[in-house]
C-alpha cells in the first residue's frame, strides 16, 4: 500500500485530501508546516508528496530543495499553490519537484495526476534495477564522468551535485551520444509519459545542467527546433 504525505497549513484541504486518499487504499501522514514536513519525509520515506508551496517556518520550495539536494531522496513530489504564476512553476521544477497543480484544484484530477506519478517511480525502479545488473557503470565524454551506481556526476575531479532530474537528463544524453534526442522524448523519458506538461520542462533542466557543469556545458549542444545531443 503506498505511503503519501500530504503537508498544507490549510487544515481543510488536508482532511479532503486524506480522506480521498484513504477511500482509495493510500495509507496517508501529514503536516502543517514545512519543518515537520521534512522530518516526515526523511524518517518515513513515502512513496509520494504532496506539497504545499506557503507554508509556515519553511517554504515548500525549500523542503523540495533539501529532500533532492541534501537527503537525496527520489520520492515523487506534486506541488500545490495558490498561485498560478508561470516563476513559481518553473521554480517547483527546477528545485526537483515532478508535477504542479494550482489551487483550488479538481480532486480528481489530483487523484490521476498520484496515479500516474507513482507508476512512473514504480517504472523508474524497476529500470535502475535493471541498470544495476546491466555491465555499464560508467558513463563518459570527454572530461565528463557518470558513475551510474553512485549516482555521481565528475568534470575532472571536481564533482557536480545534481538532482534526481538533472541527473537522468543528462544519463539520457550520455547513454545516446551524439545522437539527437527530441525534447519530447527526454519529457516522456525522464519524466513519463503521463507526465502533464510542456517542454518548457525540459529546457530548464538543461539549462541548470549547463550551468552546474561550469565551463564544460558545450558538451550539451542544442539542435534549434529539435532538442538536445552530448558532442
Amino acid at each position: 500500500m503506498p505511503k503519501i504525505l500530504v503537508v498544507d497549513d490549510e487544515h481543510n484541504i488536508i482532511e479532503l485530501v486524506v480522506y480521498n486518499l484513504k477511500t482509495a487504499g493510500y495509507e496517508t501522514i501529514s503536516a502543517e508546516d514545512g519543518k515537520t514536513g521534512l522530518t516526515l519525509a526523511i524518517e518515513e520515506k513515502p512513496d509520494l508528496i504532496l506539497l504545499d508551496v506557503m507554508l509556515p517556518g519553511m517554504n515548500g520550495l525549500d523542503v523540495c530543495r533539501e529532500l533532492r539536494n541534501e537527503y537525496q531522496l527520489r520520492m515523487p513530489i506534486i506541488m500545490l499553490t495558490a498561485r498560478a504564476d508561470e516563476i513559481d512553476k518553473v521554480l517547483g521544477l527546477e528545485f526537483g519537484a515532478d508535477d504542479y497543480m494550482t489551487k483550488p484544484f479538481s480532486i480528481r484530477e489530483l487523484m490521476a495526476r498520484i496515479k500516474a506519478a507513482l507508476r512512473r517511480s514504480e517504472t523508474a525502479e524497476a529500470i535502475d534495477t535493471r541498470s544495476q545488473l546491466a555491465s555499464i557503470h560508467f558513463l563518459e565524454a570527454g572530461v565528463l564522468t557518470m558513475d551510474i551506481d553512485k549516482h555521481e556526476v565528475y568534470v575532472k575531479d571536481r564533482r557536480v551535485e545534481l538532482t534526481f532530474k538533472e541527473f537522468e537528463v543528462l544519463k539520457t544524453l550520455l547513454q545516446y551520444r551524439r545522437k539527437v534526442i527530441t525534447r519530447d522524448y527526454l519529457l516522456n523519458h525522464v519524466w513519463g509519459f503521463d507526465h502533464i506538461g510542456e517542454t518548457r520542462t525540459v529546457d530548464v533542466h538543461v539549462r541548470y545542467l549547463r550551468k552546474k557543469l561550469g565551463l564544460e556545458n558545450e558538451i550539451i549542444q542544442t539542435i534549434r527546433g529539435v532538442g538536445y545531443k552530448i558532442q
